[in-house]
């Protein structure tokens, strides 16, 4: 994890992606978007560092994908740091942010609810080609 790249304007993890080994962000000339990325001219036009700095809760761009959508609900909710802690432990237990192309573990999901709670925990339960819930040890139970 490059953690210094931290989280792009849109929500995207610039600190795990494998996809541009050059780029170094929204704000630089090296990232392929930079030009025409959606996201990153409505947070300057805003005069936002990120999309989740917005009072808005907006799903266009890049932010109509579930993935970048749920980063930026999760650093809205508990902020960047906490974002990027979650990530990092994730990535040390063998969460793949791009598997193939830049698909990977984090795109599975299709609940916002259920992305956020393994953001935050790290843990689920996998079926077929879907997460669906996730493992909780005895003294997590919800009576």
């Amino acid at each position: 994890m490059k953690r210094e790249l931290g989280i792009a304007r849109c929500g995207l993890a610039c600190c795990l992606c494998s996809e541009n080994v050059t780029c170094n962000g929204c704000d630089s000339k090296d990232c392929p978007d930079h030009d025409f990325c959606e996201n990153r001219k409505c947070s300057m036009e805003k005069e936002l560092t990120h999309c989740y700095k917005c009072e808005e809760n907006c799903q266009k761009g890049v932010l109509s994908k579930i993935k970048p959508y749920v980063f930026t609900l999760f650093a809205k909710k508990y902020g960047e740091e906490k974002l990027l802690d979650c990530l990092e432990r994730n990535e040390k237990n063998g969460t793949v942010y791009h598997r193939e192309g830049i698909h990977g573990d984090y795109d599975e999901f299709d609940d916002i609810e259920k992305l956020m709670e393994f953001i935050m925990t790290g843990r689920l339960i996998f079926q077929g080609t879907r997460y669906l819930s996730f493992e909780r040890k005895p003294e997590e139970k919800n009576d």
